[in-house]
């Protein structure tokens, strides 16, 4: 298992994340245990010693899992990760109780690693607010040795996250972002990584495979990854383009099976540094998985429009969604105010008079706001996984 060192600490460069762990009939609350620990036990047994969940995943039930699973090894074999869920939408934040219900769900006295889950735009201001205490609260957890190291994960935008680390960097260890070859460009996932490298904060990777949509391209994208390197799956390549980034020091993989753990710690046994020619081949494949609108972000079409839009960063949100309809933009655009969103737009057209690339903007605004539709609303959601967290809170496994 590759592996590499943390302050000291020596970890193995997969991790396990416990976002999509089997289920049983497809409810994501009734996580498959047998599977769950047969996962736990292949892990361990090749090398892997982190492990990461979080209080809303499946429902609250993956903490509860995860602990009892590794509840049957020595604390001191494995490195644990939770986090805060200070992004989710709520009338008030007590992070102390989330906390020790947190420890107790996963039969531990401390985590490792602990994370302040998501800080976002919208949630950034509730992280900052000194009268949820949320960061002097961890910082104490930190000094009394319940969290070992103190983090962050993100999925906002560059400017968001330059303020909030002016702001909270000196405490913040380690930071989890969203990054693969796709985002690479498309979420400037390439931007974040090069401000946490100058910052000095190690890099933890979420959704290497795009919640799988990287491991199952399309016929002429394998087509072509196949004649390159013909032993390697395509989730391998994403971890090939990771492995060639010397901050990042943890990847994270949702896994849902015993198979993808075998292919993923098979991928990790050793490095396998892509060449030139096979990065430009994968980057290439990922301008092809984009379908854009071309807008190269000239700013022409925001100089006289009269509802003040950000139009290049909306039709920049919209080609993500193109690409893979997805909660995080979503919840991006949900956070902006109402007269901000392409939904504010009146179609007055003096955007479409000075675009160089003749872009409908006005039609692409009313189309983004048909798909934002339907995405489910970041603030139903978050209160539809507040409920079920509390009706499976008394359960036990």
């Amino acid at each position: 298992m590759l592996t590499n060192d943390f302050q000291g600490k020596t970890l193995s460069r997969l991790g396990f994340g416990a976002m999509r762990l089997p289920v049983i009939d497809g409810d994501a609350s009734r996580i498959d245990m047998e599977q769950t620990d047969a996962m736990v036990d292949y892990a361990i047994a090749h090398g892997v010693n982190y492990f990461d969940t979080a209080y809303p995943y499946h429902g609250g039930m993956s903490e509860r899992v995860l602990g009892k699973s590794l509840s049957r090894y020595p604390r001191e074999s494995f490195y644990l990760a939770s986090k805060y869920p200070g992004h989710q939408i709520s009338s008030s934040y007590n992070p102390a109780e989330i906390f020790e219900e947190q420890l107790e769900k996963c039969r531990v006295s401390y985590f490792d690693f602990y994370l302040l889950h998501n800080v976002y735009e919208h949630s950034m201001p509730v992280y900052m607010d000194p009268k949820w205490g949320i960061l002097d609260y961890f910082l104490e957890q930190k000094r009394n040795g319940r969290i070992r190291h103190l983090g962050f994960s993100t999925h906002g935008q560059l400017p968001m996250m330059k303020e909030f680390l002016d702001a909270c960097g000196e405490h913040m260890e380690f930071c989890q972002i969203q990054l693969n070859y796709l985002d690479w460009t498309l979420q400037e996932a390439k931007e974040k990584y090069e401000l946490l490298t100058e910052r000095g904060i190690p890099v933890w990777v979420m959704e290497p495979v795009r919640g799988g949509r990287l491991a199952n391209p399309g016929d002429k994208e394998k087509a072509a990854l196949h004649a390159l390197r013909p032993d390697e799956s395509a989730a391998a390549w994403c971890f090939r383009f990771l492995q060639s980034l010397p901050n990042v020091k943890v990847i994270l993989s949702g896994m849902s099976s015993l198979e993808q753990m075998k292919d993923n710690v098979k991928t990790f046994e050793q490095e396998r540094p892509l060449d030139e020619a096979e990065l430009r081949t994968l980057l290439d494949i990922a301008e092809g998985m984009k379908n854009s609108i071309p807008c190269t972000a000239c700013r022409y079409c925001t100089e006289g429009c009269p509802m003040g839009l950000d139009i290049p960063d909306l039709i920049a949100a919209y080609n993500e969604i193109r690409v893979a309809p997805n909660m995080n933009v979503g919840m991006r655009i949900e956070g902006m105010p109402d007269d901000k969103k392409p939904s504010a737009c009146i179609g007055c057209r003096k955007c479409t008079k000075v675009c160089p690339q003749n872009i409908d903007i006005p039609q692409v605004m009313k189309d983004m706001s048909e798909a934002l539709s339907k995405i489910p609303s970041w603030r139903e959601l978050s209160k539809a996984r507040e409920e079920e967290a509390k009706r499976t809170r008394g359960l036990q496994v």
